[in-house]
């Protein structure tokens, strides 16, 4: 069975109406140092039977503390990801700034095989970046999300 996730890609122009995208650098330890190829959109699981859309604002929260702002969010399309995992992605113009980010958080034993369990969050970082800075921090598999934002708006893409 396919999982399925499903996300929120904000953006908004920035200096020189260059595009700026929202995305979340992923928490606990195996991220902590690593900055390229280490952020994602905001996102997470949904079942079968689930509003995508819903599930993706639902996910937004839990992972930035603060609801997805009230915008007009239009489908971006359906990402495989090298997992074989499926990405459902929305996407709105905001001009997003919550005052922090306080994400949800996960157990994890750490390091491997110590018997330690500790709970880290889900995000620990979360700001606009410009499109060009995001293709070297997102993940490799979202770069086709920002791709197809970047069509969607009528600019380039590299």
């Amino acid at each position: 069975m396919t999982i399925r996730s499903a996300g929120i890609l904000l953006y908004r122009r920035g200096p020189g109406s260059e595009v700026e995208v929202w995305i979340a650098h992923m928490g606990g330890p195996f991220w902590s140092r690593k900055e390229s190829r280490a952020w994602s959109i905001p996102k997470g699981e949904y079942l079968p039977d689930e509003d995508p859309l819903a599930a993706a604002q639902r996910e937004f929260a839990e992972e930035m503390g603060t609801p997805a702002p009230a915008a007009d969010y239009l489908p971006l399309g359906a990402f495989r990801q090298p997992s074989g995992k499926i990405i459902t992605v929305f996407t709105a113009e905001s001009d997003f700034s919550p005052e922090r980010i306080v994400s949800n958080t996960f157990s994890l034993e750490w390091p491997k095989g110590s018997g330690i369990v500790r709970n880290y969050p889900e995000v620990d970082n979360a700001e606009w970046t410009a499109a060009p800075a995001a293709r070297t921090r997102l993940v490799r598999g979202q770069l086709p999300v920002l791709d197809a934002l970047l069509r969607q708006l009528g600019n380039d893409v590299p």
